[in-house]
């Protein structure tokens, strides 16, 4: 068995650079919901001294002054891209799991007999920078595990070219015993003082731990992780993702929110995008919550927050129907007098179609042609160029966030298509 990791090098400031090549090697930061602090930035930001989540009122100006350029969050343009990534990969290999936005296994099982592991990396590499204009670094390995230890090689050491092969073992040690032990998948910094105190400071020293000590100790989790770096898979691709448990769709508002009428507007424009994903998880729910709350870092506000629930009859996947639900939870949840800065709709309790035990006291009342017309509605929105919305949503939206930097949505607005002259 053989693994690749194949992971975007600084993702969200790369996705920014696609269609700006005149960024090539300027610093570049891209910023949180209504441009607070800094949530990705280049290599370049990090060398002159950018951290993350720094507030970006306290470091705009020395950062102009250093060349560097600023982005608001566009996650259209950045799920766009992670989306062809994606598919360009599965070109590469046989099997593949999407691990996140900006990373993806590839199950390499009889690509190591055909090509050189290594070559295969670089070939990798080039061909998702020349169809999609991502750079990406290529970690490989037995397992999983060493697979992420390989990409943490490729990142770390500028004169692996951006890719590792960890396919032979003194490969595979000699990048352990200089790989601290809190870099390793799973590990982390919770754990990371733990092991230090039993002496255990490098991946390593873990490998050659004995697996019964760590499972008495810790866990089998970690004695899995062990058993990995040892050369032994123990987790296996995951070409399907679990279904979700809930959906949570929530903003911080662009400005203090006073009035019930915008309350309303907001959690019925969340709980659209709520039913969308719904939908894409071919899932419906039962259980329809609304939150709410204030500004806590404001102490001259009167604080205040609250979260309702309510259960549908049967479970639904109609915009309309949890509109409904949502209306009325933002009601309740609403009261005069506070300037709330934040709310949010949180779907959950999911069934699958037709799975579901209806009451027999209760009338099925699930809308006819529901289906059909919320399949019409988001095939129309996934087209880029028009979308329909429901009324209850709003139109001007001044509740909406701040993003005074956003780029173009490149490849997913028309009307933002790059014009060349």
């Amino acid at each position: 068995m053989t693994y690749a990791l194949v992971d975007c090098n600084s993702f969200y400031a790369s996705c920014e650079r696609v269609f700006r090549p005149d960024l090539k090697d300027t610093p570049i930061v891209v910023l949180s919901n209504n441009d607070g602090c800094v949530v990705a930035l280049s290599k370049e930001a990090k060398n002159i001294g950018i951290k993350m989540c720094e507030p970006w009122f306290k470091i705009k100006n020395s950062f102009a002054n250093k060349g560097g350029v600023a982005f608001s969050s566009n996650y259209e343009l950045y799920a766009d891209i992670s989306a062809r990534v994606m598919q360009t990969l599965e070109h590469l290999a046989p099997r593949i799991e999407i691990y996140s936005i900006d990373e993806a296994f590839l199950d390499l099982s009889g690509v190591d007999f055909c090509t050189d592991l290594d070559q295969f990396g670089h070939e990798c590499q080039e061909k998702v920078k020349r169809w999609t204009g991502m750079p990406v670094r290529v970690g490989i390995g037995p397992t999983k595990t060493l697979a992420k230890a390989a990409s943490y090689g490729a990142k770390k050491y500028t004169a692996t070219q951006g890719v590792v092969d960890l396919s032979k073992q003194e490969r595979q040690r000699k990048l352990m015993s200089i790989m601290p032990v809190e870099e390793i998948w799973g590990v982390g910094s919770r754990l990371k003082a733990h092991l230090n105190r039993m002496g255990i400071t490098t991946a390593l020293d873990l490998a050659d731990t004995d697996t019964k000590l760590i499972r008495r100790r810790f866990s089998i989790v970690l004695e899995r992780t062990v058993m990995e770096l040892k050369g032994y898979p123990c987790i296996g691709l995951e070409e399907h993702p679990s279904t979700k448990k809930e959906i949570v769709v929530s903003r911080t508002f662009g400005k203090k929110v006073t009035t019930l009428e915008s309350i309303n507007e907001a959690v019925s424009d969340y709980a659209a995008r709520a039913s969308e994903k719904l939908r894409r998880e071919k899932q419906y729910c039962k259980v329809v919550s609304v939150f709410a709350r204030t500004n806590p870092f404001r102490l001259q506000d009167q604080q205040y927050s609250n979260i309702l629930s309510c259960k549908l009859s049967s479970p639904t996947n109609d915009t309309r129907d949890i509109l409904h639900a949502t209306k009325m939870l933002s009601r309740r949840v609403y009261k005069k007098g506070y300037n709330f800065i934040k709310a949010g709709v949180m779907l959950s309790d999911f069934y699958d179609k037709d799975v579901y035990q209806s009451d027999f006291f209760i009338p099925n009342s699930r809308r006819p042609k529901s289906e059909r017309l919320m399949k019409t509605i988001d095939k129309i929105n996934a087209t880029g160029e028009s979308k329909i919305t429901f009324a209850a949503q709003g139109i001007k939206k001044p509740w909406s966030m701040q993003r005074h930097f956003q780029s173009p949505k490149y490849t997913t607005n028309w009307n933002d298509l790059l014009v060349v002259k």
